[in-house]
């Protein structure tokens, strides 16, 4: 009897699903363990403990793509070790992923989970911005139009906030501060995504690879971090200072959110990756609402409303234009 292939059609809606619940569970997640009662993990250890998990993962796919443990190695020893000048050129993004993610956790300590998911989305802004710079791309007047009204509608969101708040954790939330945080969260990733793209692109390592290249480099920078800002917590304490179960399940996600979106991405065209980030953002409102008391206003549904629009205006494309390349400016992370 002949094998039944998966159908295009249900890998996208499998897509759309995924897509959508990593967007809103880590930002719901991340909310929920920085505001929590009880003795507060390191974010600085968080982020170094999902490189651990991704280089993990990823070397198992590299052994799976070579088949063998004598090509696993030859592959390492080939890629990685024979070619440091190569293996250095993701120093760059490995260092600025890092701090991009402490200062995630800066933000999500300080804005509730909607407000941060609809912040957030200024990365596609700021990715466009280097697109253009590095890479030379030419973005349609309708892109340019999304991205002013992407800015609009963060600026509502932003403006829609109520004074300082204390959480369960004892820590007064400080809306400058996360709202700095996540706008200079927004400008790494736009370069950190571009300039990684631009190096996938000038060679014919996979993906999974050069994400082994970056998790081996990203480790020291991430345990430099964590002695240089929590050295004192961690000899005293402990490195899992902090740890239980949901911070474990925080790091798990963390690591595997980009790896899933970078195995289905394929399947997604860009309108259902737009509709799985507004759905994921629609979610996360809802969610607040009940689970951090957030207060929906009229301006903060407006604000968001605008962002929503701006991302499928950014990933319309024209029905006779050819795509030729694969990789959305709104996939980076």
């Amino acid at each position: 009897m002949p094998k039944q292939s998966v159908s295009p059609q249900f890998l996208k809606y499998i897509s759309l699903v995924t897509l959508t619940l990593q967007n809103a569970v880590l930002g719901l997640s991340m909310r929920y363990a920085r505001t929590r009662s009880g003795d507060m993990f390191l974010s600085s250890t968080a982020v170094v403990m999902a490189e651990v998990v991704k280089l993990v993962t990823c070397l198992v796919l590299v052994y799976m793509e070579e088949g063998s443990i004598r090509k696993f190695l030859h592959a390492i020893d080939k890629t990685v070790l024979k070619q440091p000048m190569d293996t250095l050129k993701v120093c760059v993004p490995s260092l600025v992923y890092i701090i991009q993610n402490n200062l995630l956790y800066v933000s999500a300590s300080h804005l509730d989970a909607a407000t941060y998911q609809v912040t957030y989305q200024l990365k596609i802004l700021t990715t466009a911005f280097f697109a253009v710079l590095i890479l030379r791309r030419t973005l349609r007047s309708i892109q340019w139009g999304a991205l002013v009204l992407l800015l609009a509608g963060v600026v509502l969101v932003q403006l829609a906030q109520s004074s300082p708040t204390t959480v369960p954790s004892g820590m007064e939330q400080n809306q400058l501060v996360g709202f700095s945080a996540a706008l200079s969260a927004c400008f790494l990733s736009g370069f950190a995504g571009i300039y990684f793209e631009k190096i996938l692109k000038g060679s014919d390592i996979s993906v999974w690879m050069r994400n082994v290249q970056l998790s081996l480099l990203s480790l020291p920078f991430g345990l430099f971090t964590c002695f240089l800002y929590d050295g004192a917590v961690i000899r005293h304490q402990g490195f899992f200072f902090g740890y239980d179960w949901f911070v474990n399940y925080l790091v798990l996600l963390q690591a595997g959110g980009g790896l899933v979106v970078a195995m289905v991405v394929k399947h997604a065209d860009n309108i259902l990756k737009g509709f799985a980030t507004s759905l994921a953002i629609v979610i996360s409102c809802i969610a607040s609402i009940y689970l951090f008391a957030f207060h929906l206003t009229f301006q903060f549904s407006t604000g968001a409303a605008l962002v929503i629009c701006s991302i499928f205006m950014y990933s319309h494309q024209p029905r006779k234009t050819i795509i030729s390349d694969t990789h959305s400016l709104i996939d980076k992370v």
